[in-house]
């Protein structure tokens, strides 16, 4: 951040009296301008014993799959990103059955909370960040082509619970990846 929002004038990273954290404050007014970790939400669209996916068609990760999901809006509810975001993504209907995972990911800003759901019917297409949809029973499932950690690590959790008829909520810190030196992973954001 260079220019503060509200009068246009400089900011300095810097910490202010009563805080721990350098924060932007600005040069002229003195607003504090406080930067707040990115919500990742999304869902676990089910039919009947198949997922839904999305192969992405943005970066990063281009190409690999995941689960409907993307930044949460403002005035948006949890539940209506998730809503919002598996229509955006797989042009699909669903009904929000509860909060499934929430993995917090420090060290790139981001908190990713995947929801269970119930796909309403069987309307889906790829929508404008998607190449194309799918619905994968656990066999299927593209696990080495899969996008984030937090959506592999929730897959393997509900496939696990769903065999045994209940579900949990799973909460977890997730750091940095750890991919060999050589990996072009290294040099992208990854989740």
């Amino acid at each position: 951040m260079k220019y503060c929002p509200a009068c246009g004038q400089s900011v300095e990273l810097r910490t202010p009296a009563d805080d721990t954290r350098p924060r932007y404050i600005c040069t002229a007014c003195g607003i504090i301008h406080y930067q707040n970790p990115r919500m990742v939400i999304g869902s676990i669209p089910e039919w009947e014993d198949k997922i839904l996916l999305c192969r992405r068609a943005i970066e990063p990760r281009y190409g690999l799959w995941t689960l409907p999901g993307g930044f949460m809006e403002n005035g948006e509810s949890t539940g209506a990103a998730a809503i919002r975001e598996t229509l955006e993504e797989a042009c699909a209907r669903i009904e929000i059955i509860d909060l499934y995972s929430m993995y917090s990911l420090p060290y790139i800003d981001q908190v990713h909370m995947l929801f269970r759901a119930r796909l309403l019917d069987l309307e889906f297409a790829p929508g404008q960040e998607s190449l194309e949809v799918k619905l994968f029973a656990e066999s299927e499932i593209p696990w080495a082509e899969l996008a984030f950690r937090p959506v592999r690590y929730s897959l393997e959790h509900y496939f696990s619970e769903r065999k045994k008829g209940t579900f949990s909520l799973h909460v977890d810190e997730l750091g940095p990846p750890d991919y060999p030196p050589d990996s072009k992973l290294n040099n992208i954001n990854t989740h």
